[in-house]
């Protein structure tokens, strides 16, 4: 029976209420302590249940592929471009976009735009901006400052939803210091590059128990590596950039009675102001000059504020039973301010930004970016607020029977998200010299005026049976979802019920101390936006996920290496039917689809390996996929990157092949680490055409192909004292040029040379 919006608002009334009573009352609730992270050396021991691996040596007991990115390996290269992690791991593709501000993600062949099809936490809290009702990662937890990243795909990922047909990403943040630490890091660098993350932390014991305190600060910003053709009325042409500012605090209890507890609480705020919009360049003037941005694109500007955090409480009432629950909300509002098409042409009324830029109009549209034309340059203010809040308890209950050992995973959801759009259009009009002659502002609202909203109940179970060698890990999960999509201004109002399941098993063969297999099979869904299920009736996306796989790990651990296979089989596979274009945005359900391959990754250090006073690590990882259409695209929307498919043909943006490879001395007072990452050529459209000519064979900058590329990265330090470390480095050391993308409007560079220096300080 159908349970009405008040009905799922009071339930989830109740639930919070009941969350509420339970921290009061300290009666039901759990975790279990964890090792400290691997690198924390002095951190405090985190709530290692709630998150997707925990601890490191995790890994190799793990179902499915799995990965642990420690703090580390994020400063080591002082990297603050999610994209530029994510490269060293194994079946995870993304597409390159400004400083990788808004991440867009694919695990295993997933739509990378803006990682909507992956699901995205901070501390195992679910963080994009409306994670059911309006995915996209406009908005993605700050790289820089994290001390870890947890990716997970496989059969094991059942119990993080909604979006588990490709996988899951976990940030992790500073933990909590068991001990007074302070701890700074600060350089400069390119383009005017100042970067400083600072925090400080203890813990301390008292008669009522351990109580515990971290205050963080991240900034940075940048000038850009970019430079806007300047007019006579704007001489601004180098700024580009951005700056992002996160402030974190956490405060932790634990109690002193006879059975652990602990209560958690967290609260962040984050803003970034950036100078960046959707226009790339003609093919011609990318080849002259792939940092130019032209002069109509100085209007461009992104504002965003995030708030997010948690109340997260923890008891242990017995040695065999773990109970912990979060309390969790999140609030993001932004304005992306941007060139959206072109009005008033000599020839023609209104042009696409893609159209012109290949060269539509006899080349009108590309004279008017350019600034040599008399036209109007509409300006679109996307702007939307999004909130996300939920209360979610998992329950870990251990018993045998016999001589089998089990680990009982119980976990209850319930969660409210929503976004609404409330847009305008400025016209601003445009002499033939490039300045700015009038401004019409437009109407707000007028462009856009809908709220999408999603109430949902989740539940999972997961058994993990340990049987000798064998550990086995069933699982399924369930979720019902109230979706209502409104349209203020149309006076369109719509709600949609759907409901989705999802199940697999993994498992896991120790042949001896050092080789173990694992394999599975995975059912995963990812659901329709609200408006998508209102509609057009859209269903959830679905997907049968097959891999199998060996691990080999020695006792010193010198030396680790994985190898996967991995076939995924999507139906109803659903698409965003533009990226930024001048279409509507909608969902579209683009049929099915597959992508199987192969996926390698090893780690050797020859200096801990052979007793070298010196470490010499090594690392390799390797992805090679086919990822392919099952049948012809049902799209016809030229505004579409899907559109015009045919059955055979590649998916837009997954390479065949890509790797990376690094190496590294290392001693207690200096080192030096060298990395290299490949990616070959991808489709950016569908149809796999090589030119700039949408399906239906009209100019489009959007269509074609990316570059195939080779980067790489160098970092040196040196530490004249045990507490302080000085540091100098170069990404894309040889100053490679490539098209990464020809999303969302026409070709865009990747990162140029970026050189900087700086000081790391921990006391």
């Amino acid at each position: 029976m159908k349970r009405t919006q008040n009905e799922i608002r009071k339930a989830i009334a109740r639930a919070v209420a009941a969350g509420a009573l339970g921290l009061v009352s300290l009666s039901t609730l759990a975790e279990e302590t964890a090792e400290e992270k691997a690198g924390n050396a002095g951190a405090a021991q985190v709530l290692d249940k709630i998150m997707v691996i925990g601890n490191p040596a995790n890994v190799e007991t793990m179902p499915g592929a799995a990965r642990m990115i420690g703090k580390e390996e994020i400063r080591q290269q002082s990297y603050d471009d999610v994209n530029r992690v994510l490269r060293k791991v194994p079946g995870v593709y993304v597409r390159e976009e400004f400083f990788g501000l808004f991440p867009s993600i694919s695990l295993r062949g997933v739509d990378t735009t803006r990682s909507a099809k992956v699901t995205l936490m901070e501390d195992g809290v679910l963080m994009a901006p409306a994670p059911y009702s309006a995915p996209a990662a406009y908005y993605a937890p700050t790289t820089g400052r994290m001390s870890g990243l947890e990716v997970l795909m496989g059969s094991s990922q059942i119990k993080y939803g909604p979006h588990i047909t490709g996988g899951v990403i976990n940030y992790l943040s500073t933990p909590i210091p068991t001990q007074e630490t302070v701890y700074v890091k600060s350089l400069v660098g390119d383009f005017e590059e100042l970067r400083t993350h600072a925090y400080a932390g203890n813990t301390f014991d008292t008669e009522l128990g351990q109580w515990g305190i971290l205050v963080e600060g991240y900034f940075r910003q940048n000038e850009g590596f970019k430079r806007i053709d300047e007019t006579g009325d704007f001489r601004a042409g180098e700024a580009t950039g951005f700056y992002k500012k996160d402030r974190m605090v956490k405060f932790s209890w634990e109690p002193a009675t006879d059975v652990y507890q602990r209560l958690e609480f967290k609260y962040a705020r984050n803003a970034l102001n950036a100078n960046e919009g959707y226009l790339g360049l003609s093919e011609t003037d990318f080849e002259q000059d792939p940092l130019r941005r032209y002069s109509a694109s100085r209007f461009d500007n992104m504002d965003t504020e995030q708030e997010n955090g948690y109340l997260r409480y923890a008891l242990s009432p017995t040695d065999d039973l773990d109970i912990i629950t979060t309390l969790y909300t999140t609030y993001f509002k932004r304005n992306w301010y941007k060139l959206k098409d072109l009005r008033n042409l000599p020839s023609a009324s209104k042009m696409g930004l893609s159209a012109a830029l290949a060269g539509a109009g006899g080349g009108e549209g590309l004279a008017c970016l350019e600034g040599e034309l008399p036209c109007t340059l509409r300006v679109r203010a996307n702007n939307r607020e999004y909130e996300s809040r939920g209360v979610e308890s998992v329950l870990y209950y251990r018993f045998a029977t016999g001589r089998v050992e089990h680990e009982l995973n119980l976990g209850v959801r319930l969660h409210r998200d929503q976004v609404r759009r409330f847009q305008w259009d400025d016209d601003y009009i445009q002499a033939a010299n490039g300045t700015i002659t009038d401004m019409k502002p437009g109407t707000p609202g007028d462009a856009g005026d809908r709220l999408q909203r999603t109430e949902a109940l989740a539940v999972y179970v997961q058994d993990t049976i340990e049987m000798g060698r064998w550990t086995l890990t069933p699982g399924v999960r369930y979720e019902q979802l109230d979706q209502l999509y409104e349209e203020p201004k149309g006076s369109k109002v719509g709600d949609n019920e759907l409901t989705m399941t999802a199940g697999g098993i993994g498992a896991v063969y120790r042949f001896n101390d050092n080789w173990s297999g694992f394999g599975g099979v995975h059912r995963g869904f990812s659901p329709p936006s609200p408006k998508g299920a209102v509609t057009k009736n859209l269903k959830e996306e679905t997907s049968t996920a097959y891999e199998i796989g060996a691990r080999y790990t020695d006792r010193p651990r010198a030396l680790a290496a994985e190898g996967v296979l991995f076939y995924t089989d999507f139906q109803d596979l659903i698409v965003v039917d533009n990226i930024g274009g001048a279409g509507a945005g909608d969902d579209e359900n683009f049929g099915e689809a597959r992508a199987y391959g192969l996926e390698l990754a090893a780690q050797y250090d020859a200096g801990l390996h052979r007793q070298w006073r010196l470490r010499n690590p090594w690392s390799l990882s390797l992805t090679y996929t086919k990822a392919e259409q099952l049948n012809d695209a049902r799209s016809t929307d030229p505004e579409s990157i899907f559109s015009f498919g045919k059955k055979g043909n590649e998916l837009p943006y997954v390479p065949e092949l890509q790797f990376s490879i690094g190496t590294g001395i290392e001693s207690a007072n200096w080192g030096g680490f060298l990395t290299g990452y490949y990616v070959s050529e991808t489709f950016t459209s569908a149809n796999n055409v090589e030119d700039q000519v949408n399906g239906n064979g009209d100019p489009d900058a959007r269509f074609g192909k990316t570059d195939s590329f080779f980067v790489t990265d160098l970092n040196v330090f040196y530490r004249p004292r045990e507490a302080v470390k000085v540091f100098a480095g170069v990404q894309n050391l040889f100053d490679e040029e490539y098209l990464a993308s020809r999303q969302p409007h026409g070709p865009r560079p990747g990162l140029p040379r970026f050189v900087y220096a700086g000081v790391e300080m921990k006391l």
